[in-house]
């Protein structure tokens, strides 16, 4: 057990000094110390309570989820009916009260009509949506259920989340923290952003497009207060965005039909190739491009409107068919707006608006003072220790002192190569570690010196020291390491934190504690070979 070749020797120190090296940028970093750019470069992040940065929590209308699936549906059934063989013919269709109703016309197509239905209102997961009745003999109500309407909100929030996460993740932040709370509730931590309002224009956007045909008979834009006066059924208004040079008017669009932004595959700002102002270039994918070209080329020479969360961006019209699945978006763009508008299709439209009703600011000086009190807490409890342990183990004491630094610039290196966050809880969790590295060689050095009492040879005494402490070691390290795994698994934000550097430091101070003193211990005892043992 006290056998080292050179082969294994060179194999723990190359793991020792390269996790060490990996340490040195970060250590540079909170030093003010600058780093050669030609070297790599692995730094631990600093979470939002060290950094600074941004904290903000969004709540959801849930009620949009509602009014979606009530749309949604009003046009699966409409596609539907439409293209069955004969056609099912249907009118006086109403989605008051939050439900969708509708007649048909002929009492003979009732059967047909729930045939062509049934796959609709059951749904494709285990979970029915909606309860189908027939009332009046002809007229169908279809009333959303509270389980579908349960399991439709926790995807929109679910959708929301990851959208956002796209987003912020965008930005060339580095770990930000983006989970759900509650039930209709979304917190965004995004740590060393030096502008938070860049954040809120990104998660605070819909980013809902529609390309949507204007209405034949309403060609010409309308002012805003007598638009909503002539309008007829199956049509929308919808107003110009502020800051276009329309604004004040409203555009008269067919409600159904159109093109969702859904079937976008690619975002990218750019400039017009005719004034060089700020556009939008997108891409739709197959089917999308395939229905914008049918879209095109079946109303040459007639408006469409661009939509963006429920505001019109622009109305061109249809010169020629768009073939390809390109698009641009003009408007009113500057260049960073027409960037924040490109990463919001990109990353795709939340189902659901959200709004901020929360925001804290974390300023660098906080986190500074916070890294400062840390660090002096780290180098209170290294200096007791290592004292402790000296005046204690004499020689041995030393050694645990060596791998007690190696420790913490391993444990700091290993975050580095991660890429992981360190949280003030983290810092606390360095402070555990330093304490905690040290269990080990008491456990060891104390077997070793009742092995000396008990009569064993020295090097008897040592290898029984280091074989039988190590089974308690080991036994320790597993409970606290399944702990560290449950803190990451269901813990958030400063939690998991904490969990990462117990989970690494568990590692690096078996490593250190068992394997790095057992072979000092063992150079020395070869080299030395001592007939008593002060310990």
């Amino acid at each position: 057990m006290l056998e080292f070749p050179t082969w294994k020797k060179v194999w723990l120190w190359g793991i020792t000094l390269a996790a060490i090296v990996a340490a040195l940028p970060s250590l540079f970093n909170i030093a003010n110390v600058r780093w050669p750019d030609s070297l790599p470069d692995p730094q631990v992040n600093l979470g939002l309570d060290l950094a600074g940065g941004s904290h903000i929590l969004l709540e959801a209308d849930t009620s949009q989820v509602a009014s979606q699936r009530l749309q949604n549906m009003e046009d699966a059934v409409r596609s539907a009916l439409r293209s069955a063989e004969p056609r099912i013919r249907v009118g006086d269709v109403s989605t008051r009260d939050g439900r969708l109703s509708f007649m048909v016309e002929s009492p003979a197509d009732v059967d047909r009509a729930r045939e062509e239905i049934l796959p609709l209102v059951n749904g494709s997961g285990l979970v029915r949506e909606w309860n189908l009745e027939v009332v009046d003999q002809t007229r169908f109500v279809l009333t959303p259920t509270s389980a579908g309407s349960e399991t439709a909100l926790n995807s929109a929030m679910d959708s929301a989340r990851d959208i956002i996460d796209r987003r912020v993740n965008s930005l060339g932040t580095r770990e930000p923290t983006i989970i759900r709370q509650g039930e209709n509730r979304i917190v965004v931590q995004v740590p060393g952003l030096d502008d938070p309002d860049e954040v809120k224009e990104l998660v605070g956007k819909t980013a809902k497009l529609e390309f949507k045909l204007v209405d034949p008979e309403f060609q010409q834009d309308l002012p805003n207060e007598t638009a909503g006066e002539v309008t007829k059924v199956g049509t929308q208004v919808v107003p110009y965005a502020k800051g276009t040079p329309q604004e004040g008017f409203s555009v008269v669009v067919r409600r159904l039909g159109g093109i969702q932004g859904d079937s976008l595959i690619d975002a990218k700002a750019g400039n017009d190739p005719q004034d060089n102002s700020p556009v939008v270039n997108i891409t739709f994918d197959a089917q999308g491009g395939s229905r914008f070209a049918k879209l095109s080329a079946e109303n040459v020479n007639r408006r469409f409107a661009i939509i963006l969360d429920g505001e019109v961006i622009s109305a061109p019209n249809f010169n020629e068919p768009i073939y390809g699945g390109q698009a641009q978006i003009s408007g009113n763009f500057t260049t960073e707006s027409a960037i924040a508008l490109a990463i919001q299709l990109q990353s795709g439209a939340l189902p659901v608006d959200l709004e901020i009703v929360e925001e804290r600011t974390v300023g660098p000086d906080l986190g500074a003072d916070s890294i400062k009190k840390g660090l002096i807490a780290i180098m209170i409890g290294l200096f007791a220790v290592i004292a402790l342990m000296i005046a204690t183990y004499g020689r041995f004491g030393l050694y645990a002192t060596y791998a007690l630094i190696l420790n913490v610039g391993m444990l700091f290196g290993i975050m580095a190569i991660g890429n992981t966050t360190l949280t003030l809880p983290g810092l606390a969790g360095f402070v555990i570690t330093i304490g905690a590295a040290v269990d080990a060689n008491v456990l060891i050095n104390e077997r070793i010196a009742e092995e000396r009492r008990r009569g064993r040879r020295v090097v008897a005494a040592v290898e029984t020291g280091y074989k039988e402490a190590s089974r308690a070691i080991y036994d320790a390290n597993v409970t606290n390491f399944i702990a560290g795994v449950l803190l990451f698994l269901f813990g958030s934000g400063p939690v998991r934190g904490f969990a990462v550097v117990l989970i690494i430091g568990l590692f690096t101070s078996v490593f250190t504690a068992v394997t790095l003193t057992r072979m000092w211990v063992a150079g020395w005892l070869r080299k030395a070979r001592p007939n008593e043992l002060v310990i």
